[in-house]
């Protein structure tokens, strides 16, 4: 039960003393984000063509421009199913419960105390000419009781609280910023491993393609051969030809089976628990908006992150700083106390008291400076990490572009080498047939168009990892808004 002071003074002097003491200055630097060097534009930008995504497009749904039934599928399971993903979602809570724990610091603590004592105690001999049944000591009951309520405070002259606050709130937004990366990067593995998945099982029809062709050229060695036409030694080229191609189709079984794990754990699933049928058809390329540089410094989780770290080793120079001035308290006790314990709550009863104290170390062998120091090399630390992350994001934009410039001419030159290929077999097969050739021509022909064929087919599986990876590079899903507005309200504001 908490006794309030009836003094009218009292009150008013404490309340003028908080108000005072709430306002009190702050040690240490105020936080101000280094500059960062921003290119104007892209270097590869020239090369890559800038597009409008759909407006209908759910914001964030950055997988759905793959036109993949199961990316859109099991995407939405990441940030739900995903370990990882779950775990950075803990952590942030609990860094949210560190900046209430730190705010809590700012005020008073309050509490109340009570005791009931119950005993007994001689009060003096018997004489001679009492009863002498009655040997012995009279004794007597004692109650005792007390019922106080206390308050103590730390009033927050310096700025520590503050800047304890100020650094457990940034160390909070990065671990916020820590669970948006961990998703994206989540989310951007999934398409990388439904991508692998894909190309795949489109490598699976590849080869069972070979197979069957192998063996219509076995089919037709075989028949010459028995006629006596051609030499025994191509009989053994097209087998052995045959039984290479069906060894590469074996083989991709268990790169098939990984890739359905993968995404399988991925999604938070055991890998026996998803069930995923073949299916070659590749997803589609999307077209990518591409925003200026400076974007990046507002979109990117992992930037934030290293830019809310920097904030936090920045708050923690103050409270370093803090440590040289001296700490002061308030305390206060308002209630009564009896013996014995009937009447406890009259007012004459009544005791109260109001302390304070101070208290300053004047040496410490050079701990606080070793400790401002420290503060302040590991904030130059977190600045030279910030001012890194930047750059490798840059290059990690710039990589992806000239990749998706130059691969889309690559895949240009190799949609007419496969045709080309593909026609060179057929003639080298009907020359063979026509007796005009050896077979080591049918075999060089069919061994070329394979090999252009799954070239082909890794440089479209290039371009959509990627695709999949500038996405990632460039924070995740988007819309024109987003690119160009540097206060996305999902967004950590991060600027140059």
């Amino acid at each position: 039960m908490m006794m309030t002071i009836s003094r009218t003074t009292l009150a008013t002097a404490s309340l003028a003393l908080l108000t005072s003491l709430t306002a009190g200055c702050m040690v240490g630097p105020d936080y101000h984000r280094p500059a960062v060097p921003t290119p104007a534009t892209w270097k590869e930008l020239p090369g890559w063509t800038e597009a409008e995504p759909a407006a209908e497009s759910p914001k964030g749904d950055w997988w759905t421009a793959f036109n993949d039934p199961l990316l859109n599928d099991l995407e939405p399971l990441v940030s739900v199913s995903n370990q990882t993903v779950r775990q950075d979602y803990a952590n942030y809570q609990a860094a949210l419960a560190e900046v209430r724990l730190a705010r809590s610091a700012l005020f008073p603590t309050l509490g109340v105390t009570g005791s009931v004592t119950r005993g007994r105690s001689p009060t003096g001999n018997l004489s001679s000419s009492s009863l002498s049944s009655s040997a012995g000591t009279f004794q007597s009951v004692n109650n005792s009781g007390s019922l106080e309520a206390n308050a103590s405070w730390a009033p927050d002259l310096w700025g520590e609280v503050r800047r304890n606050i100020e650094s457990s709130s940034a160390t909070a937004q990065a671990s916020e910023a820590t669970l948006a990366n961990a998703t994206l990067s989540e989310q951007i593995a999934l398409a990388n491993a439904v991508i692998d998945l894909r190309v795949t099982d489109a490598n699976i029809d590849l080869l069972t393609h070979t197979v069957e062709a192998f063996q219509q050229a076995l089919r037709v060695v075989s028949d010459q051969d028995r006629a006596g036409t051609v030499p025994p030694s191509d009989l053994v080229t097209a087998q052995t030809q045959l039984d290479t191609a069906q060894s590469s189709l074996i083989a991709l079984g268990v790169a098939r089976a990984q890739n359905a794990h993968a995404i399988a754990v991925l999604v938070g699933k055991n890998p026996e628990d998803l069930d995923l049928p073949h299916d070659p058809t590749l997803p589609t390329l999307p077209a990518i908006p591409v925003g200026v540089p400076s974007t990046l410094l507002q979109r990117r989780p992992d930037i934030a992150t290293a830019e809310r770290q920097m904030a936090a080793q920045n708050a923690a120079i103050g409270v370093a700083v803090a440590a040289y001035y001296p700490t002061i308290s308030l305390s206060a006790l308002d209630g009564f106390t009896q013996s014995p314990l009937s009447g406890l709550l009259h007012i004459a009863n009544h005791v109260w008291s109001l302390g304070a104290s101070a208290s300053e170390t004047l040496f410490d062998g050079g701990a606080r400076n070793a400790q401002v120091a420290s503060a302040q090399a590991r904030y130059d630390a977190a600045v030279a990490n910030y001012r890194g992350t930047v750059l490798t994001a840059f290059e990690g934009v710039e990589n992806d572009l000239v990749g998706l410039r130059v691969l889309a001419q690559q895949a240009d030159v190799l949609e007419r080498a496969v045709r080309d290929a593909t026609r060179g077999t057929e003639i080298a097969l009907n020359e063979y047939q026509a007796g005009t050739v050896d077979y080591t021509t049918v075999s060089t022909a069919q061994t070329a168009q394979l090999t252009v064929q799954q070239t082909a087919l890794n440089v479209q599986q290039q371009r959509l990892l990627d695709a999949a990876s500038l996405i990632g590079d460039l924070g995740g899903g988007w819309s024109e808004g987003v690119l160009h507005d540097p206060l996305h309200p999902r967004r950590q504001e991060v600027s140059q």
